[in-house]
């Protein structure tokens, strides 16, 4: 596997070939920000997570036709480009329930926990995560001939879970790490985080019971 997911802002990006689905990374906008171009192989349909800045450059990564855009949370960096990529491409927009009324574009459909999207053949699940943001959403890819292939917006990154502003949202969003990612998913999970560098869940979950410790 050729592909590492070390991408910077003004860089190439760097393309991940499964057997069903092409996952391109790039890095945008000031503040480093992740787009994950998802493309099904059988279909070619696409589908961005995060248009988070720069759509002069989203908009070439898509190269034509895009049928859809999600956006994991509501903070201002995760969709600074929606309104332009949509208005290029008619592109539908996913984003949490909880979220969606504080992303100053058109939400078509509202993603709740356990919901799915669909990208030609392939089926992603939202799994809802409380306290980076009320209504942040992560998705699951469950590649039946590899591993699972989470994008987690902000709320999981190498070395910890996103930044919360108090206790309460701090133990939410530890309670939904541990419950609906670690304590289901294999070590083998591939995190694509909306900032920086990829890990995996094997690589973080011997650091829990530290991130506990050290608190929001």
């Amino acid at each position: 596997m050729n592909y590492h997911g070390n991408v910077t802002v003004g860089g190439p990006p760097d393309v991940r070939e499964l057997p069903a689905l092409v996952i391109t990374k790039v890095a945008v906008g000031p503040f480093d920000n992740n787009a994950y171009l998802l493309r099904c192989r059988d279909t070619g349909e696409q589908l961005l997570i995060d248009a988070a800045n720069e759509p002069e450059t989203l908009i070439r990564l898509v190269n034509g036709s895009l049928a859809a855009v999600v956006t994991t949370h509501r903070h201002g960096d995760h969709w600074q480009a929606l309104p332009e990529l949509v208005a290029a491409t008619g592109a539908h927009t996913y984003a949490g329930r909880y979220d969606a009324e504080a992303i100053p574009a058109p939400i078509d459909t509202l993603l709740d926990d356990g919901d799915t999207i669909r990208v030609g053949r392939v089926e992603l699940r939202a799994t809802h995560l409380v306290g980076h943001t009320p209504g942040s959403i992560a998705l699951l890819y469950d590649d039946p001939k590899g591993h699972p292939h989470l994008f987690t917006g902000d709320c999981l990154f190498p070395g910890g879970p996103g930044k919360t502003t108090n206790p309460e949202d701090f133990t939410s969003l530890m309670d939904g790490i541990e419950e609906k990612v670690f304590g289901v998913l294999p070590d083998e999970t591939w995190v694509y985080p909306g900032h920086g560098s990829d890990t995996t869940l094997g690589d973080e979950r011997p650091k829990i019971a530290e991130w506990r410790a050290r608190g929001w």
